[in-house]
């Protein structure tokens, strides 16, 4: 198993990749946002950032911009969203990443009055960005989304979504799936409805409110569950902590516990 943190893109990238290598972990998932990781400036960086992952010996995975609006009702910030993403592919492209996450569209606002609409955007533009990761030969992850995003948050609303795309895979975010599950297994079946689509996992706790990115354990995340049932489908890819703590200790300490879960499941 490959374990990564990801930057804050409010820091000055190549401190965080630095501060994600002195913590020993195996690769550094780049969020490319503004301001201090827009791909623009990871471009200008490139030589710098690949040296900093070298001197480390990380791996990298890049994370498409988070904060864009690829379903919009608008059709100027649609498509200034789709460039967004399309850029930030080319020059994700050119560091040779492990993986590339995908956020979902967003659905919001009068979206939600007129839900085809905003989907059909949604998959027009989910298509255009599978056809460019799979030219640039890259490994594409799509993430479940939380509840406030009203799609793509259910397993099964993914069984028409990876049919269609054969290229695309999953990246399964123990945070997003926790939120107002009710009976606790949204996560459990995700990995059981697609043990051979998860290309990557984003682990954080959080007690079903809201996204808050706490340390394991600290929260309601059945992570004995989890770990149980990844190991049961032979998952040993990459996991990404998102623990966003100001004390990187409970980054360390969470990445500690899910190995020894792991560990503990392998016997």
């Amino acid at each position: 198993m490959l374990y990564g943190a990801m930057n804050s893109p409010v820091r000055p990238l190549l401190e965080e990749i630095k501060a994600i290598g002195e913590m020993g972990f195996n690769f550094a998932e780049v969020t490319m946002d503004a301001p201090e990781a827009h791909y623009s400036i990871v471009d200008e960086q490139r030589e710098e950032v690949l040296e900093m992952l070298g001197r480390f010996d990380l791996g990298l995975v890049c994370h498409l911009p988070t904060f864009v609006s690829t379903a919009d009702l608008t059709e100027s910030i649609r498509k200034a969203s789709l460039e967004e993403m399309l850029f930030s592919l080319e020059v994700a492209a050119a560091l040779q990443p492990l993986k590339v996450v995908l956020h979902p569209s967003y659905i919001r606002g009068l979206g939600q009055m007129v839900r085809n609409t905003a989907e059909d955007y949604a998959l027009r533009s989910l298509d255009v960005i599978v056809e460019k990761a799979h030219d640039l030969g890259l490994c594409l992850c799509l993430e479940n989304m939380f509840p406030e995003a009203n799609w793509l948050v259910e397993p099964e609303e993914f069984v028409e979504i990876l049919a269609k795309f054969p290229t695309l895979n999953l990246t399964l975010d123990t945070g997003h799936a926790h939120m107002r599950d009710l009976e606790g297994t949204r996560c459990l079946r995700f990995i059981d409805m697609f043990p051979n689509r998860i290309g990557h996992i984003h682990a954080s706790d959080n007690f079903g409110r809201e996204d808050s990115h706490l340390p394991l354990g600290t929260g309601s995340v059945d992570f004995q569950a989890i770990t149980k049932s990844l190991r049961s489908i032979g998952y040993n890819d990459t996991v990404t902590l998102e623990v966003f703590s100001r004390d990187r200790d409970y980054l360390k300490i969470s990445r500690e516990k899910l190995k020894e879960m792991m560990a503990n499941e392998e016997k």
